[in-house]
């Protein structure tokens, strides 16, 4: 939530009067949004690897430290790997990929699901940020491809099971 689409959307929410948990792998350009949103006691700034159990659950017990609940989870974090051929691409690339576009949303929804069910009123609401590159893949984009495609598949598969909890899971795919 330090730059891009998770700042802008972090922003968005702190302007609606929502306390908001500004998550990513620095904290400085974390702190410097909250400090921008104007509203800086409805922020917090918690440096995370969502692509690690152990930070993604200190992300979530935070939070849940600071605010007591969680109403909204948006899954944001993502990255590409070099355009080239599949055989060429290294496979530390393909697994940084892997790590934050499909570990990281799996992780975050699993922890943000633990304490949406249990909180009082209980529920709330998961927006995954997929891709189209699932549907219509760019060229040489194997790694972003084949994970954007399993966060549809975690997206599905979350809003079936969840329903009966009040966890509303969503998907938009902000594009080029």
């Amino acid at each position: 939530a330090g730059s891009g689409i998770g700042k802008a959307s972090a922003l968005a929410l702190m302007k609606e009067g929502y306390c908001v948990g500004f998550a990513g792998r620095r904290a400085e350009p974390l702190q410097a949004a909250i400090d921008e949103s104007g509203a800086p006691d409805r922020g917090l700034a918690v440096a995370t690897d969502v692509g690690d159990p152990a930070s993604v659950a200190n992300l979530f017990r935070t939070v849940h430290a600071k605010w007591g609940r969680l109403d909204v989870l948006f899954n944001n974090a993502g990255t590409g790997a070099p355009a080239m051929p599949m055989e060429d691409l290294p496979f530390d690339k393909w697994q940084a990929v892997v790590a934050a576009n499909l570990t990281g949303t799996f992780l975050c929804c699993q922890e943000a699901v633990r304490i949406m069910k249990a909180q009082s009123p209980r529920g709330g609401r998961i927006i995954n940020n997929g891709s189209i590159s699932a549907h219509a893949p760019r060229p040489m984009s194997i790694a972003y491809t084949a994970t954007k495609h399993a966060v549809t598949g975690i997206t599905k598969t979350l809003s079936l099971d969840l329903r009966k909890h009040d966890i509303a899971v969503s998907q938009i795919g902000i594009g080029n």
